[in-house]
């Protein structure tokens, strides 16, 4: 082994009942390198990262630890090594502060007003504002998110492991955090970059290694190599087209009206939103803007006792629950998909059927016809290639973006007339991303009006019809997404331009 590598893998195996995550994977991070890990969902990524890091034991092949040989037992060990890990999913407790979760991950070395300092200051030098009392249920996807990266930090990692860390952040987000990388691997951290999006792997990484299907297929500079020959290398030959079509705009399916509700003590007003057959509206956001507050006014989480305030299909729904809205013809994808879209220890035909509480071809006269359900999740592997090892498998053992795939193909398939989705591509890898946009895309050329709720401008850009800002709690008139470009909303979304404000 080498002994100038920080951390090396050799011949590490990981299997989980017949499904293989690794097989001899060779991995090394050397002292100051940006190092990146890529490979389609299920490749393997996350379970290599999780060895790593002490949260899985391999079942064949050696680790090793500046040269030497070493048993990562638990993620205490990991860290008392000086590995640190920003996991896709969020390890929070919802019902504790900022300050709590971080005591817990530091093993309470440093707690009270001490720790609020320290978070304070390390959250003002990196650009990661945080409010250290503040309960995590509150929070927003990219305020977690946030927390993750600063409860690391805190415990000044030799090498950091980045899984997805930009999937929620805007771009003016994602350039703060690069900067952060680079100073820490100029300060002779190792940092392992965990990403789907190729351009910023060419802008911030000097070397990477691709998985697929749970084997090394290459390690390169991934300056010297273009985004194409890389994305070959990562998911074979495949060719998947999200060209746009012309769809034809008709009748008015959902209609919002002086919607006005507080959750959490954030406040929501919505002064006009209509929403079509046949278009997809999009909604751009900082994170922490009232975008969940936004979902849960429109999927009816969170109700209002105007009921005029929504319409859905010319009915009037604003005092209506999720499931009333449902039988209207609204699905609904949220954005935490462990936990929210999908409960983690229920197998993958239980959590079909909690959507389908009101369809009767689902439940009918108490009995439920588990026939349907399979066949429901039969069709949603197929159609997104989503990997799993059966039918009871539980969600929680799906990979992240393979359960972003399940819950979206979930809804998708029932070809709902209304359809709001909350960050659809979060986590993602880019031939699955480009299936779910093309699929949204089809789904509203067959007369579905779409709301796309999204942190990723690109995203938005390609697929939207009409385009608007949360910024505050308060969405933006509507325009057209001609009318936009992708520095004019990262202004709005800031509140900068008169644009984000109605």
């Amino acid at each position: 082994m080498s002994h100038a590598a920080l951390l090396q893998t050799h011949q590490i195996s990981k299997a989980f009942g017949p499904v293989v995550a690794n097989e001899k994977v060779d991995f090394e991070v050397q002292p100051a390198q940006i190092h990146a890990l890529l490979g389609e969902n299920g490749a393997g990524k996350s379970t290599l990262m999780k060895i790593i890091c002490g949260l899985q034991q391999p079942d064949s092949g050696q680790v090793y630890w500046k040269g030497q040989q070493c048993t990562i037992s638990s993620p205490k060990v990991a860290r008392a090594m000086g590995i640190g890990m920003v996991h896709q999913h969020f390890a929070l407790f919802e019902g504790l502060s900022v300050t709590e979760n971080i005591a817990f991950s530091i093993d309470g070395a440093v707690q009270g007003r001490t720790l609020e300092d320290q978070i304070i200051d390390l959250a003002e030098r990196y650009g990661l504002m945080v409010e250290p009392r503040r309960p995590v249920f509150e929070l927003s996807a990219g305020e977690r998110q946030r927390i993750e990266i600063l409860r690391a930090l805190l415990l000044n990692p030799e090498l950091l492991i980045l899984d997805e860390p930009t999937s929620v952040l805007t771009p003016q987000e994602a350039d703060q955090l690069f900067d952060t990388v680079r100073k820490l691997a100029a300060n002779g951290h190792g940092i392992v970059f965990i990403s789907h999006k190729l351009k910023e792997v060419k802008a911030l990484c000097d070397y990477a290694t691709v998985l697929r299907g749970g084997r090394v297929v290459g390690s390169f500079d991934p300056r010297e190599q273009s985004t194409e020959s890389i994305a070959e290398l990562m998911l074979g030959s495949r060719n998947i087209s999200t060209e746009r079509q012309h769809r034809n705009i008709g009748e008015k399916r959902l209609q919002v009206r002086n919607l006005s509700i507080t959750d959490h003590d954030q406040a929501l007003h919505v002064k006009q939103m209509d929403v079509h057959a046949g278009e997809i509206f999009g909604v751009a956001g900082i994170a922490g803007n009232g975008q969940e507050v936004f979902y849960a006014g429109l999927s009816g989480e969170q109700t209002t006792t105007d009921n005029n305030a929504i319409t859905i299909n010319g009915t009037q729904a604003g005092s209506l629950g999720p499931n009333e809205r449902r039988v209207l013809g609204a699905m609904f994808v949220p954005e935490e998909r462990l936990g929210h879209a999908a409960v983690p220890q229920l197998d993958l035909l239980d959590n079909v059927l909690l959507s389908n509480i009101s369809n009767t071809e689902a439940t009918s006269k108490g009995f439920v016809n588990r026939r349907y359900l399979s066949a429901q999740v039969e069709k949603i592997t197929k159609l997104f290639d989503v990997k799993h090892a059966g039918n009871k498998t539980a969600a929680r053992n799906l990979s992240g973006g393979n359960l972003q795939k399940f819950v979206v193909g979930r809804e998708i398939t029932k070809q709902p007339s209304i359809l709001i989705i909350n960050q659809p591509t979060w986590g993602v890898d880019a031939v699955s991303a480009m299936r779910i946009r093309e699929t949204l895309m089809q789904l509203a050329g067959t007369g579905s009006a779409i709301i796309v709720i999204s942190q990723d401008l690109d995203e938005l850009l390609e697929i939207s019809d009409q385009l608007a800002v949360l910024h505050q709690g308060t969405l933006s008139p509507a325009r057209a997404v001609q009318d936009w470009n992708i520095e004019q909303l990262g202004l709005a979304m800031t509140g900068s331009t008169s644009g984000a404000a109605a």
